[in-house]
């Protein structure tokens, strides 16, 4: 068969069959094709048969964004459980998630305003999944790189994922002064810790559940993500694998209900060195 009788003889393949394969069948059809290697960089995983992953979405006031953050989070072909934690909103938040409920997506309320550092404590002890992943309830990152994010655990190379939103992919344009505050938290963050992560203030960080089993944490608000990254740095011996991967970003405006600001701030960088020295 010469090179032009193949390709259409692939061509009438394709169009003849691809739409009756189910979506493990397509994928594992490519994986045969493009090899194992660059099937992962595309996003086409294969996954252990008892892997599951749990998606913790920590929320409060997220009225606007809610349902389609939760749209776009079922769509990742991923096997998966979501964990909603909502943190006392009072905006409708809770009432709209009572109609959001579904397969593989529990609800948790809480009574109490706790934080983000808080809501994901939540999420984390219920969670089922050995692989736990965190995703804010607004549009700012998109549950698109989930597989990009897995790709380094599923390859048996890391322990935790950071999604860097400062070493690759495409960002919205918006405040310069909130881009210096990451920089800097990171690179103090980084001189406490010994680590040399680009972004240590980002959402997106994946566990496998043993290392978040393994600290105990206490921040309320935005605090976690000093902690949580004080306390990997300083686990067990050896260390936990940490790895970055780039991820996109569309931050959004306080009119848009942007929540972290300048107390926020000052907060971290007391949670830096009171993680480092006190406790």
């Amino acid at each position: 068969m010469n090179s032009v009788t193949e390709d259409h003889y692939f061509q009438n393949f394709f169009r003849e069959h691809w739409s009756e394969l189910s979506q493990v069948q397509r994928d594992e059809f490519l994986r045969q094709l493009l090899g194992p290697g660059r099937s992962r960089r595309l996003g086409i995983l294969s996954f252990p048969p008892d892997f599951l992953l749990t998606v913790v979405i920590p929320v409060y006031n997220e009225s606007r964004w809610i349902a389609e953050v939760l749209r776009r989070v079922r769509d990742t072909p991923i096997p998966k459980e979501i964990i909603i934690v909502d943190d006392c909103s009072t905006d409708g938040t809770r009432e709209l998630l009572r109609s959001l409920e579904g397969p593989n997506t529990r609800i948790i309320l809480h009574e109490k305003n706790t934080g983000k550092g808080g809501a994901l404590r939540t999420g984390f002890a219920n969670a089922k999944g050995s692989v736990l992943l965190v995703q804010d309830a607004d549009l700012e990152y998109d549950p698109a790189d989930y597989p990009e994010l897995l790709c380094p655990i599923l390859d048996g190379k890391a322990d935790v994922v950071y999604g860097s939103r400062f070493i690759g992919h495409s960002h919205r344009v918006l405040f310069f002064w909130h881009s210096i505050a990451n920089r800097f938290l990171t690179l103090l963050s980084n001189m406490f810790t010994d680590l040399n992560l680009t972004d240590m203030e980002t959402c997106y960080k994946v566990f496998r559940k043993e290392v978040i089993d393994s600290i105990q944490l206490k921040s309320n608000r935005f605090g976690f993500e000093p902690e949580v990254t004080a306390k990997i740095a300083r686990g067990r011996i050896p260390r936990w694998r940490i790895f970055e991967v780039p991820v996109s970003y569309s931050g959004r405006t306080y009119e848009e209900g942007k929540k972290i600001g300048l107390k926020d701030a000052f907060n971290a960088l007391w949670c830096i060195v009171y993680y480092r020295y006190f406790e």
